[in-house]
C-alpha cells in the first residue's frame, strides 16, 4: 500500500509538506503543489477520508436534510438533488442525504455527531424547527426553500409568485375562467405552514383577483391516490370548474388516472396545469402534462454553492428566487362548453 512517505521521496518533498497539501492545512506553492499530485497519481495513492478529517477538523461532507418519511421524492425532488450531488463533488464534498421527519431533535443528533461541515434543508416550513438547533450550534447552513423571515437564513427558492401567475394567466389566455388550485393539506405537522402551499395559495388569490376571477382552492392528498378522489370531488364540490393548477405531480397523475374511470377527457373536458414538476413526470402522463417546469437543477447547484461561498469567506450571497417555467403540453385547452359538473 502506498504511503505519504512513499509520495514524498517521490516528490521529492518532506511528508510534512505532503501532509499540508492533502489536509490543505498550509499553503504551498503551485509548483510543489501540483508535484506533489502527480507523485499522487503516479503511485495510485489515495488519502484517506478519516484521517484528513481529523488533521484538518473537516469532514469534506455536506447533509442534505430531506424528510422523506413525510414528504414523498418525486422527479422534481430528484433533480434538486442530483444537481447538488454534482455541484458538491465539484467543490471537494461529498453530499450525504439526511432522511427523516422535520423534527428540530433530529438535527440536533445529526449535527452532535459532528459528521458534516454544512446543511442544506429542503422542505422548508415557515417557521421549521430545524432551523434553531442550526443557528444554536452555529452550523454553516443553507434553505431550498424559505422561512416567514426570509432575512434570517441563506437561501434560494422557487419564485411562487410569479410560477403562479404564468400557470394561470396561460389559462386565461385560453378563454378559462373558472380556475381551480388544488393544493396540499396542512394537517399533518410536517406539512403545518409548508412554505410552497403557503406562498402558492397568496399568490393565486392575488393573479385572479387582477384577472377578475373568483379565487377556489380546495385542498387534497399529497399521493396519486389522493389524486384520483380529487375526480369526483371537483365534479361534484366544483361543478363549474373547467381548469385545475395543481401543486402536486403525484396527484396530478392521480387526477388523469380518476377522470378516465370516470369517462371525463383531458383537455376537452377539464384542462390540467401541474406546477413545480420534472419533464421526466410529465412524460408518463396520458396524455403529457402541461407543466411549470421544476427549476430544481439550478437551485440544487446554487444551494450549495452560496454554501460553499459562505464556508469559505464568511460572506452570506443574496437570495435567489426563480420562477417554474411553463411548459405546454397536451393537458391545456381551451374550455368545454359544457363544464364537467353540469352534465
Amino acid at each position: 500500500m502506498t504511503t505519504m512517505r512513499d509520495v514524498a521521496e517521490h516528490a521529492g518533498v518532506s511528508i510534512a509538506t505532503v501532509s499540508f497539501v492533502i489536509n490543505n492545512t498550509k499553503p504551498v506553492t503551485q509548483a510543489t503543489r501540483a508535484r506533489i499530485e502527480a507523485s499522487m497519481e503516479a503511485l495510485g495513492y489515495r488519502p484517506n477520508a478519516v484521517a484528513r478529517a481529523l488533521a484538518s477538523r473537516r469532514t469534506r461532507v455536506l447533509a442534505l436534510a430531506y424528510p422523506a418519511l413525510d414528504h414523498r421524492l418525486g422527479g422534481s425532488g430528484m433533480e434538486f438533488m442530483i444537481a447538488a450531488a454534482r455541484r458538491a463533488g465539484e467543490h471537494g464534498y461529498h453530499l450525504m442525504m439526511w432522511p427523516g421527519t422535520n423534527d428540530g431533535r433530529e438535527m440536533t443528533d445529526l449535527l452532535g455527531q459532528r459528521m458534516v461541515d454544512g446543511v442544506i434543508l429542503m422542505e422548508v416550513q415557515l417557521d421549521d424547527p430545524r432551523v434553531r438547533p442550526l443557528q444554536a450550534s452555529k452550523t454553516p447552513y443553507a434553505l431550498i426553500g424559505r422561512t416567514a423571515d426570509p432575512s434570517d437564513s441563506l437561501h434560494v427558492d422557487i419564485d411562487f409568485e410569479q410560477t403562479v401567475t404564468d400557470a394561470v394567466r396561460h389559462l386565461y389566455d385560453l378563454g378559462h375562467r373558472r380556475i381551480v388550485l388544488v393544493t396540499g393539506t396542512q394537517v399533518s405537522e410536517s406539512y403545518y405552514n409548508y412554505g410552497p402551499y403557503v406562498r402558492t395559495e397568496r399568490a393565486f388569490v392575488d393573479v385572479t383577483a387582477r384577472l377578475g376571477l373568483e379565487p377556489v382552492i380546495v385542498a387534497s392528498g399529497h399521493d396519486a391516490g389522493a389524486g384520483r378522489e380529487l375526480a369526483q370531488r371537483l365534479r361534484t364540490e366544483q361543478p363549474d370548474a373547467t381548469a385545475v393548477v395543481l401543486l402536486n405531480e403525484f396527484a396530478a397523475i392521480g387526477l388523469l388516472i380518476g377522470l378516465h374511470h370516470q369517462q371525463l377527457r383531458v383537455p376537452d373536458d377539464l384542462s390540467i396545469v401541474s406546477m413545480v414538476t420534472s419533464d421526466e413526470m410529465a412524460s408518463l402522463a396520458e396524455p403529457t402534462l402541461t407543466i411549470m417546469r421544476s427549476p430544481g437543477t439550478e437551485l440544487g447547484e446554487l444551494a450549495v454553492e452560496h454554501l460553499v461561498r459562505q464556508m469559505t469567506t464568511g460572506q452570506r450571497p443574496d437570495p435567489v428566487l426563480l420562477p417554474s417555467i411553463l411548459v405546454p403540453g397536451e393537458s391545456t385547452s381551451p374550455p368545454p362548453r359544457t363544464p364537467i359538473g353540469r352534465r
